[in-house]
């Protein structure tokens, strides 16, 4: 499962507002991708389509929605948003994360 903290709910549902998408129907997609300083990257998206493959959570009333290779780096992952002086946006902390990078946008296992 993947949480979503009340600051991250709130920015998701602007920004999915903003780029035609309605929260209460469409998903946020959270996914992994080789690269990144680390070794891995986080990827995070809006979708209104699901695939077979997909696993569905939805957690403070955002939808998501994560592949099964994915799912297996992500199990646990709370997304947050911080809004701070160094302007990070979203970010996750994976307690599968063995090691990150400094701009907390890649890991590794």
């Amino acid at each position: 499962m993947i949480q979503v903290s009340e600051t991250a709910k709130q920015k998701v549902i602007n920004l999915m507002t903003e780029g035609g998408f309605d929260a209460a129907t469409d998903y946020v997609r959270v996914g992994v991708k080789s690269g990144g300083c680390s070794g891995l990257s986080y990827e995070l998206d809006f979708d209104n389509k699901m695939t077979e493959t997909d696993k569905v959570f939805e957690d403070n009333d955002v939808r998501i929605i994560v592949d099964k290779k994915s799912f297996l780096y992500l199990v646990g992952t709370v997304l947050e948003y911080s809004g701070g002086l160094n302007g990070k946006g979203f970010v996750f902390n994976n307690p599968n994360a063995q090691r990150t990078c400094g701009c907390g946008e890649s890991f590794s296992l």
